[in-house]
Order: C-alpha cells, then structure tokens, then sequence
C-alpha cells in the first residue's frame, strides 16, 4: 500500500523551545506529531492538486532531544517499518549552544548507483546523512543549503521521463520545467533518497533559491529578463518556480512570529477546520507580484544563535536591473540588509548563494564586463559585454558594482566596531562556483573578512571547465583583469583580498564549528569503496581554523 506521507518530515525552523516540521501528503488530512508523551496538530493545505502541512511544535525544553512519530489520519507513517536508521529527533537548542552549521549548494538528483555517480560523483550529502546515522559525524545544528536545490532548466532522464508523460517535450519550454505538477515531481526527486530524508527529518534545515532554482543567469541583466518575458512559457515558468519555492523551502525558513505575519500563510492558519484550503490561485497572484515588485515580499531572513548573527540574503528576486540603478540588492533590501549588519556578536555570517568575494582575477573580469555592458566602450561593445556576461555567468557580485561597493563598505564599518562591539569574524558563506576555497581580506586591524564557499554538493565541473575556471582566477587573469577594469573607469575594490585555501572541485558538503579558538571550517566529499556506491565513506578534503586574535596566521 502506497504511503499517505509523500515527503517528509522535514524538520525546518527550531529555537531553544519550538520546531516547524514540513510534510507533503497524498491527500487532504491531519497530521499529527508525537514526542514526550504530547501531541501537535495540524491540518494540510492545497496546492495546484498538491497537499502539504507544517506542524508547530511549541513548549519544549531548551537543549531537549526528543524522538517523534508522525500520524497522517491516525495512520502511523513516519518512522517507515523496518527503518535502518536511528529514530528521528527534535534537538532544540541550549541557552549558550555554540553552533556547528553544515552548508552547500548545487546538489542534482541522479541515482546513487555507479551511473549516477559517474556522470555527477558521489553526493557528498548522502555520505554525510550515512555518517551521522553511523555515529561516525556529529549531527549539526543547522543544514544551510545555498541555492540549486533543485535544477529546473538542466533536468535528468528521471525528470524528463515525466514531462514527457505528460506533455510535448519537443514543444517549449522542453526538457525544461513549466509548471507546479513538474516542481513538484522535481522536489519529490531530489528530497526521496532515504538517507537524505532521515538526515532531514532530524536536522533543521534552512534555504535560499539561486538561479537553476527558476534558470540559469536568472535575473543577469533586463536584456536577459526582457528576453525571458518575450517568450511563450517564461510566465508560467516564474510564476510555478516561486510559488513552489514558498511551498517547499521558504515556509520552512520562517519563525513562528514571520510564519504568522506572512500573508499567505495566514490563509491556511486563519481558516476554520471544514477542510483543506486551496492557495492554488492566491499563490499563483502573490508569486506574479513577487516577480513583477520585488519590494512587495522579501525573503531574505536573519536568526541569531546566542553569539552568532547569521543573514540569509537573497540574491536574485531582489536585484535592481533598470541600468541606471542596477544592484545585486535593490535599494529596500539594501537598507535591510544594512538595519542587520550591528555589532555585538561574536561572529557574523552572511549566507548568499553568490560569492562576494571571488577570487580576484575573476572579479577584475566580471567588473570590466559590467561597466562595457552599460556602455563604457560605446554601444558595439555594450553588445559584446551582454553577449559575454549571459555566455560565462559573468553576474556575480563583482558584476554588480554598485552593490558591491556598497556591502564592502558595511561589512568593513562592521569589522571596524563602527555598528556596535566589532565580532571575531564577518564571513561570507556561499556557493554557486562549482569549486571552492577560503579567501580572506588583508586587513592589519579590526575583525577578520572572510569568504568560504562549498560547491556543489552534487554537480561536479567537468575537467576542462576546471582548468578554465583556474585560469580565469588566479594567475594573469589577476593583473590583466584589473587592467582592464581600470581601462572601463570601474572602481578599485575597497580592499584587496587572496585565497588563503583552495580552490578545490570535489562534491563537498562544509562543515563550520563555532569553537572557542576560532571558527573551524572543514570540507567532506564522499568516497566509494569495495564497490558499495549506496554507502560512501565520508572523508575529510580540507581543514582550516580562522582564529579569534588579529595576530593569529589562518591554521590547517
């Protein structure tokens, strides 16, 4: 008999005394979670023919660990019979708790058999979730996935079994996404491996989109928004993206108090119990306004962890395109962002799926194709600049100058005590790249800036895409790079930064310890041995403490 639970648990937003647990379901029902003897209720929602609910479990101890059952309709369905792993559990946090975050992005959902792991190498998650349950890596506080969860313009034969099942695949938009029924198969793909659903039904989870979320380059440029919104499908395509982003990622992120403020949320929580409301078309409404008024929802959100600021940003709804006003952050975001940047914590992070700090010759490059995009070289190389930026991804921070500039200037007045008592460290956490590395900006006083980017989790560059992406940041492309932004009238950045680790291009899932020397950062790929490629060995690719003193060198 086919399980009434079709995702899930999924265990989001946890505090010292509540936690919101996520489930997809077959049909209308009530879900039901059980732990220490107690009981929460809660009952699901519609949308576009889809059934979902999130639980509040509200009252518990600070730093409790409790196992829990799900009922849907009084039906037992979560732990599954005959489960190989540990019980799932509520970890509610400690006053004083130091956090251990794990983070990455990029992750494609392939088989994990010896195919699978040929074409896209072994999930570095899945490895992680086999080790964890084994005893063998300590459960984190906080799963940070930094955007590609999901890919819905590059899809895999599993996917595109489906759409054509259902559709034309020659028509438009092809083996691309178009509508909610396909997201929805597509997180039931990349969130149904088992060990990956037990790690998420045990370890909280937080979440940004970056491009492949919607598509590639999304929101490069208004050439590219123009040119996406001239075509027959482009509509359809947002609009499910973001609606199906709200749904199975953002809805999650949220505390109790945001759950209850968003509006969308208090159609489902305002309701009486006659049954199962439907948000197909208010989601669909509020999904079009967030594309065309980026300032009429955010979905950027900050939490605190005792000592620790986190600030998740996004990078793609919220950008500025109109030329003379371009910005990875539109002027609203930017103004949160800045009321969020205060002193007082021992370290703050920074979550944005793009890396603000590229490595330098890679910047110089993006920065001299922005300022010719906008016309420094007259309007032939204009074109050529657009050209070149949807052709490489050139529309990371560094191709957003103004935004840029003006972080760079937040985060140093930050690491300088001019927003309250200077933290140990301002990191950037990312991911995007497809290789990662630690950068550090070369400062003599003030709190440490640094940028540690892991990426992907499961989409490995190819070899020659590897040499190219070397050469295009770090070596020549540095001066030369340089010289040609200097050529285009484009700022110096504020200050100079170097890669003190990396760059390396395994499928890594990072690993960051607040300790009391530093914060620890580590980067694990999987391993297969003997053969067994349903059971990876996690091991260890690189290890780096940035310390808590000035005068402290960055130590293996």
């Amino acid at each position: 008999m086919e399980s009434p639970l079709v995702l899930g648990p999924m265990l989001r937003y946890v505090d010292e005394t509540s936690a919101s647990i996520w489930v997809e379901t077959q049909a209308d029902c009530l879900v039901s979670v059980h732990a220490e003897g107690r009981s929460w209720q809660a009952r699901s929602f519609a949308v576009h023919g889809h059934h979902f609910a999130l639980v509040e479990v509200d009252r518990l101890e600070p730093g409790s660990v409790s196992p829990y059952e799900v009922e849907i309709d009084g039906v037992s369905v979560w732990p599954e019979p005959h489960s190989e792993y540990p019980p799932s559990v509520i970890a509610t946090r400690a006053p004083g708790q130091r956090s251990r975050i794990a983070y990455g992005s990029c992750r494609t959902s392939v088989p994990h058999d010896r195919s699978g792991n040929r074409t896209h190498g072994v999930d570095s998650l899945r490895a992680f979730a086999l080790a964890v349950a084994d005893g063998r890596e300590v459960r984190p506080d906080l799963l940070l996935f930094l955007g590609d969860q999901v890919y819905a313009d590059s899809t895999t034969k599993e996917m595109q079994e489906f759409i054509r099942g259902r559709r034309d695949i020659h028509e438009e938009p092809g083996k691309e996404l178009k509508d909610f029924e396909e997201y929805a198969h597509l997180y039931r793909l990349a969130w149904s491996d088992d060990a990956n659903r037990w790690l998420l039904s045990c370890v909280p989870s937080a979440m940004i989109f970056d491009d492949h979320d919607i598509r590639d380059d999304w929101n490069a440029s208004l050439d590219w928004k123009r040119k996406m919104e001239a075509t027959t499908w482009w509509h359809e395509r947002i609009v499910a993206g973001l609606a199906s982003y709200w749904v199975y990622q953002h809805l999650g992120n949220l505390s109790p108090r945001e759950r209850a403020a968003d509006k969308m949320w208090q159609q489902v929580s305002g309701r009486d119990d006659a049954g199962s409301p439907d948000l197909s078309a208010a989601l669909d409404e509020f999904a079009d306004r967030c594309d065309k008024d980026p300032n009429s929802y955010r979905w950027s959100y900050c939490r605190d962890f005792d000592g620790t600021r986190l600030i998740v940003l996004d990078s793609r709804v919220a950008r500025d395109l109109t030329p003379s006003a371009r910005g990875l952050l539109n002027g609203h975001e930017l103004a949160w962002f800045d009321d969020h940047m205060q002193g007082g914590f021992r370290d703050v992070l920074i979550a944005t799926s793009l890396p603000f700090l590229l490595p330098l010759g890679l910047h110089h490059v993006e920065a001299w194709d922005e300022a010719i995009a906008q016309g420094a070289w007259g309007r032939l190389a204009a074109w050529v600049g657009e050209r070149l930026r949807q052709a490489f991804d050139l529309e990371h921070w560094a191709a957003f100058q103004n935004s840029f500039q003006a972080v760079a200037g937040i985060a140093t007045e930050l690491a300088d005590g001019a927003r309250g008592p200077s933290p140990q460290t301002v990191m950037f956490l990312s991911g995007d790249v497809h290789f990662s590395y630690l950068a550090e900006v070369e400062r003599q006083t003030g709190s440490r800036i640094v940028q540690a980017v892991c990426s992907p989790v499961r989409n490995p560059l190819p070899r020659f895409l590897r040499w190219f992406s070397v050469v295009m940041s770090y070596g020549a492309a540095t001066p030369l790079g340089a010289a040609a932004a200097r050529s285009a009238k484009v700022p110096d950045p504020p200050f100079r930064w170097k890669t003190v680790k990396g760059p390396w291009f395994d499928n890594n899932l990072a690993l960051l310890q607040d300790a009391p020397d530093g914060l620890t950062m580590t980067w694990h790929k999987g391993v297969v041995e003997d053969g067994d490629e349903l059971h990876p060995r996690l091991e260890e690719v690189a290890s780096i403490t940035v310390p808590t003193k000035r005068d402290s060198e960055l130590s293996s």
